[in-house]
């Protein structure tokens, strides 16, 4: 279930790239919720420990996070992270990925996809995995992107240049 009014937002890329922060931002200016990373939650439980098989179920806490948001109808809803983290992270790390979390990263609808570039300080966290990696996996969340066929803008530099570029490309969505 989701709602139809709501401008949904979702920000993806590689670790570290500062995906939440921009989206506690980003939802503060526009007086909106958030909807966290379900993956952080998930892998606090297991320590890290992950396998194929829990992909699927973080997918779907990170579905559900989302609906769970969208039932109060908020005009935007701002989403720290998509499906396509997990289809990424699938891919790299079992060289497959579950065909509903596939089929989901294309179907679910965002009115602005950003991907954000890691032109930012790696932040050591024990959940993150690849700190010498971030271009080669913004590329390859980028061809991901690609080929799933969904539109994304990318956002670089400093969080007030991306704060301000995000708010003008979504501002004008909430007039029509």
């Amino acid at each position: 279930m989701s709602n139809a009014h709501t401008v949904k937002i979702s920000l993806v890329g590689p670790e570290s790239s500062g995906k939440t922060t921009l989206a506690g931002a980003l939802a503060e200016a526009l007086g909106c919720p958030w909807v966290p990373e379900h993956a952080r939650d998930y892998l606090a439980v297991t320590g890290g420990a992950y396998g194929a098989d829990d992909l699927l179920r973080i997918a779907r806490g990170q579905v559900l996070g989302e609906e769970r948001a969208l039932a109060d109808g908020p005009p935007f809803l701002v989403c720290d992270t998509d499906l396509v983290t997990i289809v990424v992270w699938s891919l790299e790390k079992y060289g497959r990925c579950d065909p509903w979390i596939m089929e989901q990263a294309r179907a679910r609808v965002y009115a602005h996809r950003f991907l954000l570039a890691p032109d930012m300080p790696w932040v050591p966290d024990p959940l993150r995995e690849n700190p010498h990696d971030r271009d080669r996996l913004f590329a390859v969340h980028r061809r991901v992107l690609e080929e799933l066929g969904l539109s994304y803008t990318i956002l670089q530099g400093a969080l007030e240049v991306r704060l301000q570029e995000a708010l003008r490309l979504v501002r004008p969505t909430s007039a029509r």
